[in-house]
């Protein structure tokens, strides 16, 4: 396994976010620097392959870009929605069978098997280090997951999705159920 490199500026991601900036508002921050923080940690997971690194970047910067563009908390189709629309639109010509997976499956509990599995599997284990803040680590040392959270600090990412819950839910618990049962896995 390579050793996990840490990128500061990834200019297609910029890109990418820039477009969602104001939809996204206060939230930005925090959701840029989840983003980052997947990445790093699934391109750890896939030996840093190059081949793969600008669908892992955007399937990132679209993985839970529902929550803001379509106020849902079952939120894995309206992002994976917009990440094809997009690809389609501005010709990116990445597979979009592989993008779609990459969003549809990053809260599969169980390792995923199916088509494109490599990427797919990389992208699941990555979001799991970052939303179980480290508890989850995959692998990971919780020195290498300190030092990604320190290059991209948290910025309350994990409170603004206490807060969606709450706010698109009814309730926090309510918002919690809702969006267990709309994007977990199995």
């Amino acid at each position: 396994m390579a050793e996990i490199v840490i990128k500061q500026e990834r200019p297609l991601v910029e890109e990418l976010l820039g477009r969602y900036k104001g939809v996204i508002g206060k939230d930005f921050p925090g959701y840029r620097n989840h983003v980052y923080r997947t990445i790093t940690y699934a391109m750890y997971f896939l030996d840093n392959d190059a081949a793969v690194e600008k669908l892992v970047e955007t399937a990132f910067v679209y993985h839970d870009i529902g929550l803001w563009t379509d106020h849902e908390l079952a939120y894995l189709e309206p992002s994976e929605a917009v990440a094809l629309a997009d690809n389609e639109k501005y010709g990116w010509g990445l597979d979009p069978d592989a993008l779609r997976g990459a969003i549809h499956w990053h809260h599969k509990i169980t390792p995923y098997t199916g088509p494109h599995a490599r990427v797919i599997e990389a992208c699941r284990k990555a979001d799991w280090i970052d939303a179980s803040m480290g508890t989850v680590h995959k692998g990971l040392s919780k020195a290498t997951i300190r030092e990604v959270e320190a290059a991209f600090p948290n910025f309350g990412f994990h409170k603004t999705l206490l807060r969606l819950a709450k706010d698109y839910g009814g309730s926090t618990l309510v918002g919690g159920i809702k969006v267990t049962r709309g994007i977990v896995k199995w």
